[in-house]
């Protein structure tokens, strides 16, 4: 096939002329400069090859272009001919993808589509009643408070809309949003009577003006039409510390009450141990860390001193403009708080010569030892958000991070600096207890990634644990489950070859078609090693 493709691959293309058979009938006078001009009336070209190719003048040579792999051919002369093209067709890797595509099975819709509204009946008459459940909806939904429905401009706007609009009460509000809550719940319920399996989540959250959190148990299932559902199940305040137990009893008080005890699937938490850990890590710089804490609640605590501080602020040409305070017990929350106040360090010296009764500015060792615990927990808080915030990370993309969090550790056990070590020493022993079992489950998800294939996990498992014959026996274990996964799917095909085939190169090419996300994570370092280091075998057959 080589030899039929264009003689000079790294000649420069200077200009494409897509032919156009209709273009040439129209303007039969027209000819571009390093062409010669057309003689005559051209006929149509009726071989399917062009439904591939795209003919193109490239320097005044007439080339079959392929539309999947962009490879070039010959096309000249009277007798010009097509067949090195339907060979290149029959073998092109690319178009054998797009070809694929188009004919998979469907799939599970992960991402949603363009919403629609919900509201609108063709031909439905307008309904009061309706449009006071489009409003609670949309006070649930904003969190706007009940008092909304009173707002005058509102009101006349609804009543211009439609002159049968009837103002709503604060009251009525609120019971109309209780309602609309009490049927969402119960439709939910229905949805789980007949799921099989579940998958539940946790994560805490905190709203921006209060220091109080709560814990959202997230369920996560497919519905009886094929549909990826993600609901929040409960939504409870969790007092600090929490632990493991307290953590267990609101997940099962959850599960008791949607009656789903027996269908959990997989639980994914906010690991209370992994937050002790950390909270551990920042007490090596407790004192700094209380007088950051205390500085923004001094600045904070009245507009004279806020209005000072931004002042200095201005004068530094600092762009950032608002201080953040942490909660405690949360390492990420502090983290927030630690980060941003480093972008004022310059501020706070200034602030304090000012400011007589403020001595709280920590001083350069101190604001430099921030900057190195800021520099470590970043790579924890951007890999929580990589994987929490991706709608369905991949098995990759959560092995990756895992490998940079390792990575991060490693370096922070080898500081220079005595407390860096101390710090991440502790941290460190509990992600190698963590991660002393190989994840079967994760690892094979990975290799089924025709992207990566087994050089993700070669490339991770020797970062990963502790050993390099401990990574070895893993990546040897990896191999023969997927062994005996393999030699089922094959005993599978023999039954029922055509349905097993096509679920195959479904879910290849599902996976082949999974985005890289656009941040710069461990994922995208690990594929950089691949692409530098690894050349990938082209595929020795469909299954």
């Amino acid at each position: 096939m080589s030899t039929q493709v264009e003689a000079n691959p790294t000649q420069e293309v200077n200009q494409h002329e897509p032919i156009d058979s209709t273009q040439a009938e129209a303007h039969p006078t027209e000819a571009n400069e390093d062409e010669d001009p057309v003689l005559g009336r051209k006929r149509k070209k009726t071989s399917k090859i062009w439904e591939d190719f795209d003919l193109v003048k490239i320097k005044g040579v007439m080339k079959g272009v392929c539309k999947y792999c962009k490879s070039k051919f010959a096309y000249t002369g009277t007798e010009a001919s097509t067949g090195a093209m339907w060979r290149h067709i029959d073998a092109c890797i690319k178009r054998k993808l797009h070809m694929s595509t188009e004919k998979r099975q469907t799939t599970i819709p992960f991402q949603p589509s363009n919403a629609v509204n919900p509201f609108i009946v063709p031909g439905a008459r307008y309904c009061n009643e309706k449009m006071r459940e489009i409003m609670a909806t949309a006070m649930m939904v904003h969190e706007n408070p009940f008092n909304a429905a009173e707002h005058q401009i509102w009101v006349w706007a609804f009543e211009y809309a439609n002159s049968e609009f009837r103002k709503v009460s604060h009251k009525t509000a609120r019971n109309d949003c209780v309602a609309l809550y009490e049927k969402e719940k119960k439709i939910l319920k229905t949805q789980l009577e007949s799921v099989s399996k579940i998958s539940l989540t946790t994560d805490m959250w905190r709203s921006s003006h209060q220091v109080v959190e709560y814990m959202v148990i997230t369920g996560h299932f497919i519905d009886v039409g094929w549909n990826l559902n993600k609901r929040v199940l409960s939504f409870v305040k969790v007092s600090a510390p929490r632990r493991g137990i307290d953590v267990a009893d609101a997940i099962y008080k959850c599960l008791k009450t949607w009656g789903i005890e027996n269908k959990v699937f997989s639980v994914s938490v906010d690991n209370a141990s992994y937050n002790d850990s950390l909270q551990d890590s920042l007490s090596k710089i407790k004192d700094t860390i209380f007088n950051i804490r205390e500085s923004v609640k001094y600045i904070n605590h009245n507009d004279g001193r806020l209005k000072a501080f931004c002042d200095v602020v201005e004068q530094k040409g600092l762009k950032e403009r608002k201080l953040i305070i942490d909660c405690p017990t949360r390492w990420n929350s502090t983290f927030n708080m630690l980060s941003t106040a480093l972008k004022f360090k310059i501020a706070f010296a200034s602030y304090q010569e000012r400011e007589p009764h403020y001595d709280l500015a920590p001083s350069l060792e101190e604001w430099n030892k921030v900057e190195k615990v800021c520099k470590l927990l970043e790579v924890f808080n951007y890999a929580t958000h990589v994987i929490s915030g991706s709608e369905y990370p991949t098995a990759n993309l959560y092995l990756a991070e895992v490998w940079k969090v390792k990575v991060i550790l490693d370096e922070a056990d080898e500081d220079a600096d005595r407390f860096m070590r101390e710090m991440a020493s502790p941290m460190k022993a509990k992600f190698d207890k963590y991660w002393g079992e190989c994840n079967l489950l994760m690892a094979i998800a990975s290799v089924l990634d025709p992207r990566c294939k087994f050089h993700m996990v070669r490339i991770c498992f020797p970062k990963i644990y502790k050993s390099q014959e401990v990574a070895d026996e893993n990546i040897k274990k990896v191999r023969s489950s997927l062994d005996e996964l393999y030699d089922d799917y094959v005993a599978l095909s023999l039954a029922d070859a055509s349905s097993s085939n096509g679920n195959l190169n479904s879910n290849t090419q599902s996976s082949s078609q999974a985005n890289v996300a656009a941040v710069k994570t461990g994922f995208d370092e690990i594929m950089c090693l691949i692409q530098e280091n690894v050349a990938i075998s082209p595929m020795k057959s469909e299954l």
